[in-house]
């Protein structure tokens, strides 16, 4: 403020030396009072240009001058500068949030206080149904119109969440819809936020695992209560000693298919709790088809005295990486299922070859009775049957092809199943091509395979 009075003085000052110097020692006055209001004008002229670069919006600020005026608008500059560049990371700051937003594999959504959508993530309006562009503004409720959802948004308590069916298109693999768990949160006064969480995956394994005790509980139930029976009759009634061995025989069975039924779900366990298989053991195609074919011979003929048209095809001599067992395991419980499946006189061909891109194909076709195509998706399951009586003939547990699964998966294999009813099916495991090498020449005095050239 001195300077500013300073420099008035200094106009007024200038204005009354230029009225001497030009009018004589009388007219100072006028001198001095020009020059104080031209200092008046160049101020006010400064102000204004400064006042109507505040009130346009967006315009730039004046260049700066001098004065107080002139250091008012650098300030100004300055904090404008300041203020800009905190927006922009506050921006920044923001759509770094919302990618995190976005790339969360729960659903969000922003209400505003009367239920209208402000915002939503991509995966909210998959799940949901929601078109993120044209439905903003819009009321959920009008566009998730399930009674049980409606219901939950409006009645304000949302200590649970609530499930419902997807209203969108997903679904799973099996065709049913997805299930999505809903819960509201509300926030800033009447705002609220919509959380979605994608629960199909965890109902399917919550009902697989009633399913499991079910179907376990079950299957030892049934040889538990035939060896009571058995135990009972020999306690209680004299016997012929045909009729006592063939009691014990048929008890006999039933242990062990419950010794069987066990074993399977050791091995189950055991491979999923287990590391996976080394890259640096190598075992023989032909030497696994080998045990595959005196399995499979065998138990065709406890099956039946007429047996099954078996065929054992070697196209390539190579060699697999991974554990020798668990390969055995699936291919051998492949090849059982087919037979234990064919109809005596049927026909069963596996084959193994070298597939042109280089992975490996070990195949089972069969002539039995087929699979119906909505049950191809459940065959991996545990204790899932096509004909649960057939297969309870057969001696099947009912966990074959689980295990088969698991370790395709632990050798980054392939499982396929091609069946048409009435036709038969086939069955393939294709190995991948880190998996799959030409058999070496150390080991080619390897285990024969029988009828194979």
């Amino acid at each position: 403020m001195p300077l500013r009075f300073l420099t008035f003085l200094v106009a007024a000052c200038a204005g009354a030396a230029v009225a001497v110097a030009a009018l004589g020692w009388r007219q100072w006055g006028w001198g001095a009072m020009a020059g104080a209001l031209a200092w008046l004008a160049l101020d006010a002229w400064q102000a204004s240009r400064l006042l109507s670069a505040l009130r346009a919006e967006g315009a730039p600020m004046p260049a700066r001058g001098f004065g107080l005026w002139g250091e008012l608008a650098e300030r100004i500059r300055k904090q404008l500068r300041l203020r800009e560049q905190q927006t922009r990371q506050a921006q920044d700051r923001l759509d770094e949030f919302l990618q995190a937003i976005q790339a969360s594999p729960n659903g969000v959504v922003l209400l505003d206080e009367q239920g209208r959508i402000e915002w939503c993530n991509q995966t909210a309006a998959a799940q949901l149904g929601i078109d993120a562009g044209r439905d903003l503004q819009q009321h959920l409720g009008n566009l998730v119109r399930d009674p049980a959802f409606v219901a939950y948004l409006a009645s304000w308590n949302y200590s649970r969440d609530v499930v419902i069916d997807a209203p969108s298109a997903q679904r799973t693999a099996h065709g049913h819809p997805m299930r999505l768990s809903v819960q509201v949160h509300p926030y800033a006064g009447s705002r609220r936020m919509l959380l979605t969480r994608d629960i199909t995956a965890l109902e399917q394994a919550e009902a697989m695992r009633r399913d499991f005790v079910a179907n376990v509980s079950h299957e030892i139930r049934t040889p538990l209560t035939v060896l009571t029976g058995f135990v009972e009759t020999l306690q209680s009634l004299p016997l012929e000693a045909d009729e006592r061995a063939r009691y014990l025989g048929l008890m006999g069975q039933q242990a062990q298919r419950m010794g069987t039924l066990v074993q399977d779900l050791l091995t189950l366990s055991r491979l999923e709790g287990s590391a996976a298989p080394a890259m640096n053991q190598w075992t023989r195609a032909k030497a696994l088809l080998a045990h595959c074919e005196d399995e499979a011979r065998g138990l065709s003929g406890r099956l039946s005295a007429k047996g099954h048209r078996l065929s054992f095809a070697l196209e390539a001599d190579s060699e697999l990486a991974g554990n020798a067992t668990e390969l055995q395991s699936a291919m051998s419980n492949l090849v059982s299922n087919a037979v234990r499946y064919t109809p005596p006189g049927g026909e069963v061909a596996v084959s193994w070859r070298v597939l042109p891109d280089g992975r490996g194909e070990f195949a089972v076709r069969d002539t039995g009775p087929g699979i119906a195509a909505e049950h191809i998706p459940r065959l991996t399951e545990r204790f899932y049957r096509v004909d649960r009586s057939r297969s309870r003939e057969t001696g099947g547990t009912g966990l074959g092809l689980a295990i088969v699964k698991h370790i395709a998966q632990r050798h980054g294999a392939q499982l396929r199943i091609e069946s048409t009813l009435g036709q038969g099916s086939r069955f393939v495991l294709h190995f991948p091509v880190t998996r799959v090498r030409e058999a070496r020449a150390a080991t080619l005095a390897g285990t024969a395979l029988h009828g194979v050239p």
